[in-house]
């Protein structure tokens, strides 16, 4: 029989533990091993997103441990619906979420050039160069790179009168969407969805006021912009009038019903006159509640609760309802018709109204779905964005898409230039950081031609998502650009026979693109000082 490695020990109580042998020889990663280990496990997270970069990139069927799928070539989501137990892995993950929530663009690339700048760390590690050195280089250079990118941005025309440009920046951001079918269609909803809560003189966006709706059922092509709020509710009672104009519009947060005891009291009934006492006490309190609404002049009452039969037979008799409104739709109501949310009946006055010029329900199919359309609003900065599609996952696939258009839209309002995709802008920004590297005498050269290295990362991504021989396209606009200066060279991944990604109307806004470069950067030089991974309570490092 094999002896057991290790020997049984007590301690003062009398309980038995066990001592292991070479105790002390079993230490976690440290130093360069540990790097090694980092820069291993964020580029499989970036291999792995990798192919879906580009307007040929793949997407990604993600299954949730409850059977639920999703279809999505949207960076931030696959790293999101990702079950990531590495450490390094879960910072990548919270940088793309970083990129998603600053910009709302680019959370793909965003990882796939901090992959690239960690592969190109390793290899300097490898050549004995301190982490500490690199870091710094990497900082360095993407000072510089920033900079050129600042250089070759051009401004760009934003304005409601013409909307033709800030279209084309939407047909790019969409082209590697599964919804590029209606690439224009698309493009021009995003457009017209922001520019219609936008502040054009103060450059600012809200957000708030614009929903996107999805219904299953219909085409792709279905899909519309609503000046107003479209719920997916229906008048309470089957027999309301199914179209009402000039509304007034009663907010209210409190539910039709009786008041109840409190919860140290109960009410027994114990015969049938105290019945008919509680039923008619219900009615007349009915009665005064909808009073109560009608006196106020409202002519549709919009509730976050239900109400019974009993209630709603009232309401068909009086004034059309709708009721288990969600806390979001009920704001977004508020706001849209300029109406004040009230919580208690006795509080609601004239002022306190809402104001509508249409609101009607939509029917879609054979089965007649039904949803509610708040139309003419008072406040008619509020848009809807209505999502059709034939399932689901297109449908939420569909949304995520217009939401990256929404926000790329936004970020060109609030700072309008712009630089040239395709990969142009990061040939570009590399060519600076290599001619760069020459005019340095220090160690940081090796980390700027590293840093150079890494940023054409993703033009190569783009031509092998598009099964172009990746090193000659290239090696092919690197060369052009070189010779020509022209930072509007890129990638033909629609093989057009044009690399020129000015003609191609390829534009990307320069906010993006930065925050990209500063973000990868900043993650890197973070993951290039970790030298050793402890949990809380590990005093030993076992």
């Amino acid at each position: 029989m094999a002896a057991f490695p290790g020997s049984i020990a007590f301690d003062e109580f009398g309980r038995p533990f066990i001592i292991l042998r070479d105790q002390e020889n079993q230490k976690r990663l440290t130093g360069i091993d540990a790097l090694k280990s980092h820069i291993l496990a964020a580029q499989q997270i970036a291999s792995t997103i990798r192919t879906s970069l580009g307007p040929k990139g793949l997407d990604k069927m993600m299954v949730s441990p409850d059977g639920e799928v999703t279809v999505t070539n949207d960076g931030a989501t696959i790293l999101k619906m990702m079950e990531v137990d590495h450490e390094i892995g879960k910072l990548l993950v919270q940088l793309s979420q970083s990129q998603d929530d600053e910009i709302g663009d680019g959370t793909t690339g965003v990882v796939v050039l901090a992959g690239a700048l960690l592969e190109q760390a390793g290899a300097l590690l490898d050549r004995g160069i301190h982490p500490i050195r690199i870091a710094d280089g990497f900082e360095l250079a993407c000072q510089t790179a920033v900079q050129h990118l600042e250089k070759i941005a051009e401004l760009f025309p934003v304005s409601a009168d013409n909307i033709e440009p800030l279209i084309k920046v939407a047909k790019t951001t969409l082209g590697s969407k599964i919804i590029n079918k209606c690439h224009r269609q698309m493009a021009e909803i995003a457009v017209n969805a922001v520019l219609a809560v936008a502040d054009l003189e103060q450059k600012d966006v809200n957000f708030e006021l614009i929903k996107v709706e999805g219904k299953v059922g219909g085409r792709l092509e279905d899909t519309v912009l609503v000046k107003g709020v479209v719920i997916d509710k229906t008048m309470s009672h089957p027999q309301m009038p199914k179209e009402l104009k000039d509304v007034k519009i009663a907010i209210l947060t409190c539910p039709f019903e009786p008041p109840k005891p409190k919860t140290k009291h109960k009410l027994d009934v114990t015969n049938v006159e105290e019945f008919k006492e509680l039923r008619q006490y219900e009615q007349e309190k009915f009665k005064e509640m909808v009073g109560l609404v009608k006196k106020a002049g409202a002519t549709l009452a919009i509730c976050q609760w239900g109400f019974d039969d009993e209630a709603n037979h009232l309401l068909l008799q009086q004034l059309p309802a709708v009721r288990w409104v969600g806390g979001p739709e009920i704001e977004l109501i508020a706001i849209a018709t300029g109406g004040r949310i009230v919580p208690r009946f006795e509080e609601l006055s004239v002022d306190k109204l809402g104001y509508a010029g249409l609101v009607r329900e939509l029917s879609f199919g054979t089965t007649k779905d039904r949803m509610l359309v708040i139309e003419e609003c008072s406040n008619s900065r509020a848009v809807t964005i209505l999502v059709r599609g034939g399932n689901q996952m297109l449908v939420a696939e569909a949304k995520r898409s217009l939401h990256d258009a929404l926000c790329v839209i936004r970020s060109l309002v609030q700072e309008p230039r712009v630089v040239y995709g395709g990969g142009a802008a990061e040939i570009a920004c590399s060519l600076a950081v290599a001619a760069q590297a020459d005019q340095l005498a220090s160690l940081e050269q090796y980390a700027f031609r590293g840093f150079a290295e890494a940023l054409e990362s993703i033009p190569l991504a783009l031509a092998e998502n598009c099964g172009l021989s990746a090193i000659h396209a290239l090696g092919e606009v690197k060369a052009k650009q070189a010779l020509s200066g022209d930072s509007a060279l890129g990638i033909d991944c629609m093989a057009t026979g044009n690399m020129n990604m000015r003609e191609q109307h390829v534009i990307e806004s320069l906010k993006s693109k930065r925050q990209q470069l500063l973000l990868a950067t900043q993650l890197v030089k973070m993951i290039l000082k970790i030298d050793d991974v402890r949990s809380p309570n590990d005093s030993q490092g076992l």
